[in-house]
């Protein structure tokens, strides 16, 4: 027997957009019948609670500009209660349930090619770094945007921590794996732990940052705490989240939507407005918090940082 299930990412008709648009991955996982059981979860009625976090007097952290202040920015519980987190549900109101994640005590392993490897609590890699905000665009490959302020460092000083041997080529990220709080991961069909990679001059480059906070407090749950990747050049699934492990190798990672449907998320998986997804448009987004859609840019915005990186991998598929 058929059921029909509506989707975690279904609009009302005020806010439909041309047939397809909204179809995004859910619809995907569900036409190949990997859709784990949807959980009910109750409406975002309040920001989350708060709760002591060893971190919290890092935050906020001193402003940086230099990447650019794009507004306006995203009301904060616009994107903390609007979240993928596929560990936790397919939908976007896994806010709640997310909130059952440990975070501390919290261990990062550093491996493959590196001089030698090594484990690190967050709370010591927080103070072997400099924190900085910086107001960066994020867009997800669904078609919806935001603007928000991150607190974290550059991808560059965990590199230079780690000291990769020459010979490395990519840094591959997971996410950590605990069925027990991440009901989603108990979905053999998916292919667990979530798994992401740069190339290591992308990782290298200013513009890729490491994510410990968001609006001037330590990281939600939601949103990847107490790590995540930030690449805002980048389609939003790039950018794995609650990072328990960083691998520098010379062999280029398959990621974790790759492996599920390769013909649609590619590895480089760069903004470009002028390259649809196979299935809908990707020349406009919808703002959180705003039923308008405006146009999207080439590498969200950020062409003059990291359009270099790609001049020589033409050849690539490098926005899908």
């Amino acid at each position: 027997m058929l059921i029909k299930r509506t989707p975690g990412w279904h609009l009302p008709e005020r806010q439909a957009t041309p047939e397809g648009l909204y179809l995004g991955r859910r619809g995907l996982v569900q036409a190949m019948g990997l859709g784990a059981v949807g959980l009910a979860l109750p409406a975002a009625a309040s920001a989350q609670g708060k709760e002591t976090d060893p971190s919290a007097g890092h935050y906020p952290a001193k402003s940086n500009d230099k990447y650019g202040a794009p507004s306006p920015v995203t009301a904060e519980r616009q994107a903390t209660t609007y979240n993928n987190y596929y560990e936790f549900g397919t939908d976007k109101s896994i806010w709640r349930d997310a909130q059952k994640l440990p975070v501390r005590p919290w261990t990062i392993k550093i491996s493959g090619m590196v001089d030698k490897p090594f484990e690190i609590g967050i709370d010591d890699l927080l103070a072997k770094v400099q924190l900085e905000e910086r107001v960066y665009r994020h867009r997800c490959v669904e078609t919806w945007s935001m603007i928000v302020p991150w607190t974290g460092f550059p991808m560059r000083s965990l590199v230079e921590l780690a000291k990769p041997a020459g010979g490395a080529k990519y840094v591959v990220m997971q996410t950590l794996s605990k069925p027990s709080v991440m009901p989603g991961q108990k979905d053999f069909l998916y292919p667990w732990p979530y798994t992401e990679g740069l190339a290591m001059d992308e990782a290298t480059n200013d513009l890729a940052f490491i994510a410990t906070g968001l609006y001037g407090k330590p990281l939600p749950r939601q949103n990847g705490a107490p790590l995540r990747l930030v690449t805002p050049w980048k389609y939003g699934f790039k950018s794995v989240k609650s990072i328990v492990s960083i691998e520098f190798t010379d062999k280029r990672p398959v990621s974790f939507w790759e492996k599920l449907a390769a013909s649609e998320y590619g590895f480089w998986a760069n903004v470009n407005p002028q390259v649809p997804h196979p299935r809908w448009s990707q020349a406009t987004e919808r703002p959180l918090g705003s039923d308008q859609r405006i146009p999207t840019q080439l590498y969200n915005g950020y062409a003059e940082f990291v359009g270099s990186l790609y001049a020589d991998r033409k050849a690539e598929k490098l926005f899908l």
